[in-house]
């Protein structure tokens, strides 16, 4: 019972750092590929689909079509034009990750993730040590643990 009032449980970030190795290079390359893929067939479903729309508001109109129908067709190709620019950024992004896992040095030690984990601090611990806390990982075995757990 004295413990809990001399100390707390407070949770702290935890980065876990990857000792860069050919097969998390290659492993990394795939999933970003993948990603690309992914967005590249979201991109032609997409375009897919404004036409489909696009087809259907003219085959219900009549010829030559109002200014309604144009205003429509030219709202969807708005959209469909926005949000493809959002993929393709978002397609940059990928690409450019992708240089850059490429560019790593082998066993160069890169910041993957954040976690959070629980700690106790008592009177006099040093909080700044206890914060500083990673872990590192070699293709997804815990190599090493640094800090003041």
């Amino acid at each position: 019972m004295d413990e809990a009032k001399t100390s707390l449980l407070l949770k702290r970030p935890v980065n876990i750092k990857v000792i860069v190795t050919t097969r998390w290079k290659e492993e990394m390359q795939q999933q970003l590929q993948a990603q690309i893929n992914q967005i590249d067939s979201q991109m032609q479903q997409l375009e897919m689909q404004g036409q489909r729309a696009i087809a259907e508001i003219q085959k219900q109109s009549i010829s030559p079509p109002g200014p309604e129908v144009s205003q429509q067709i030219d709202n969807i190709l708005i959209q469909v034009n926005q949000k493809k620019s959002e993929m393709l950024q978002q397609k940059n992004q990928f690409l450019q990750q992708m240089q850059q896992v490429q560019l790593l040095e082998l066993d160069e030690e890169v910041v993957q993730a954040q976690m959070e984990s629980f700690f106790r601090v008592e009177e006099g611990d040093n909080l700044v040590q206890k914060l500083n806390v990673e872990v590192v990982l070699r293709d997804g075995v815990v190599e090493e643990i640094r800090g003041d757990i």
